[in-house]
């Protein structure tokens, strides 16, 4: 682990919501598609089932995806302050919202 993961890690892990690989999209939901999701993936495609498909995470979880090491990990800045404005900002579950016509 670099010196700068080791910093921008806390218990251990290293926080993928403050890398800038971690990134935020819409997923459609609904039969007419005027409902969406919103998920996190990696676009570095660090995040992968065991069949080698790409994993998306619920957005409210972003602030729980750890992993141990990554090679592609590019911190977007300081860790505790940025992990406290976004656990305050996250919504408590998954929600659904609408795409207004």
């Amino acid at each position: 682990m670099s010196e700068e993961q080791n910093e921008q890690s806390i218990d251990g892990g290293i926080y993928c919501a403050n890398c800038r690989y971690c990134v935020l999209f819409r997923k459609s939901s609904g039969i007419d598609g005027s409902e969406y999701l919103l998920r996190v993936k990696c676009t570095q495609e660090q995040w992968r089932k065991k069949l080698g498909e790409e994993k998306m995470y619920k957005y409210f979880t972003v602030a729980r995806r750890t992993v141990d090491k990554c090679s592609d990990y590019k911190e977007m800045g300081d860790l505790k302050s940025f992990l406290k404005v976004l656990r305050k900002s996250l919504p408590v579950r998954d929600e659904v919202y609408s795409i207004k016509k």
